[in-house]
């Protein structure tokens, strides 16, 4: 039986790892992406002491960089003919503050992030996906819009899922399957940025939002 192969966009640190880690456990190949080489050693060495099945390829690259990521997925189609699953956890997750003191460097990072990486992606990743039967693209929903002070973040992820509803409504018939998923509250760094001093022990770990929401593709 072929090795199911997954592409995890943002897998350096919280959801995104705790998706990469999990996969490998379940026994897919994963190439883990982000920017960040460190974190994504970290996430290996994690999945090889636990004797992961599967096996990581690391990609530390920026999703935001067109050509390199053009170049990542002609690489993982020459070696695999495409992927299973992509998991699309990268995020930008800008100061909170009022529409009228955004700073313009945290706007334009949340623009490129959030929201441009994925209508340069998606046309990229889409022929990996339905090269494989079943294929499915994930994107992991944080609704903030129109909440005070979460202006930057909150309209750029809200395009970014406007584009997989569209994305999703398209492809309903012809394929990649998309599936849009809303994870419970979490201790990761993206939330602590946003609510400093949170008691975090009431939230959900990664692993287990991870081990949930793949579990229902």
């Amino acid at each position: 039986m072929t090795q199911k192969i997954a592409l995890v966009t943002g897998a350096s640190r919280g959801l995104g790892a705790a998706m990469a880690e999990e996969l490998a456990l379940q026994g897919w190949h994963v190439v883990a992406v982000a920017r960040t080489t460190g974190g994504l050693e970290e996430v290996d060495d994690r999945a090889k002491a636990a004797d992961a099945p599967g096996g990581l390829t690391l990609a530390p690259m920026d999703i935001t960089n067109d050509d390199a990521m053009r170049h990542l997925c002609r690489s993982v189609f020459d070696r695999w003919g495409g992927v299973d699953l992509w998991v699309h956890a990268a995020i930008h997750a800008a100061p909170l503050a009022p529409a009228g003191h955004i700073d313009v460097k945290d706007w334009d990072k949340s623009v490129a992030i959030n929201l441009r990486a994925t209508g340069t992606l998606i046309p990229m990743v889409e022929p990996l996906l339905r090269a494989r039967p079943g294929g499915t693209a994930l994107f992991l929903d944080d609704p903030h819009t129109g909440e005070k002070f979460f202006g930057a973040y909150g309209a750029t992820k809200t395009g970014q899922i406007a584009l997989a509803q569209s994305w999703a409504a398209e492809t309903v018939k012809t394929g990649p399957k998309v599936v849009i998923a809303q994870p419970a509250p979490m201790p990761t760094a993206t939330r602590a940025r946003f609510f400093p001093g949170e008691d975090r022990a009431p939230l959900s770990a990664p692993r287990d939002e991870a081990l949930r929401i793949l579990s229902g593709l």
